[in-house]
């Protein structure tokens, strides 16, 4: 099934799952797509590791918080929340040294609070290692960071698109 990619999202500086200048990042980039799933390509390296080769549960926790969190702002690129509640199913291991995907969808979305479900995918087969339910409280940006964070710290994501055109996402996760 060929995934339809809309558009890059933002990154910021020092995010620890987007930031590109933060040294501790894994640097992902996040696709949003035609069926409304937000798809996350990460970067992860030996410095996000628990047991050798393996993702850390923190870092695996983050990605999924911040795939959901992110995908309420497909077509409302103003709205924005704060994780009030995270579930998160470890199935299998993580591995570092394979490309994984993550995808987050919205599963409800009412005036003051979002709800959305993720999951971590191994590129190569679509398997699905781990996954995701949270809810958000929806707040003006102005309520989460400094007031200039639009405008030095949030901005176009000038990296070439990733080719995820083999991954074998399950779009019926959502």
């Amino acid at each position: 099934m060929d995934i339809k990619v809309l558009k890059l999202q933002n990154v910021s500086k020092q995010c620890i799952v987007c930031g590109i200048v933060n040294d501790a990042s894994l640097r992902a980039q996040f696709l949003e797509t035609a069926g409304g799933v937000l798809i996350g390509v990460p970067q992860a390296r030996e410095k996000h590791q628990s047991y050798p080769d393996r993702m850390h549960g923190g870092v695996i926790a983050a990605l999924l918080d911040e795939v959901v969190g992110r995908a309420v702002q497909i077509g409302a690129p103003d709205v924005w929340g704060v994780t009030a509640e995270l579930q998160v199913r470890y199935l299998k291991p993580v591995p570092i040294e394979e490309q994984i995907y993550i995808a987050g969808g919205i599963t409800r979305n009412a005036s003051r609070l979002f709800e959305g479900k993720g999951g971590i995918y191994l590129a190569r087969t679509g398997e699905l290692l781990a996954y995701s339910e949270a809810k958000y409280i929806k707040l003006p940006v102005e309520r989460i960071a400094d007031a200039d964070f639009l405008h030095t710290q949030w901005f176009a994501d000038e990296r070439p698109i990733p080719d995820i055109s083999g991954f074998a996402f399950p779009l019926t996760f959502f």
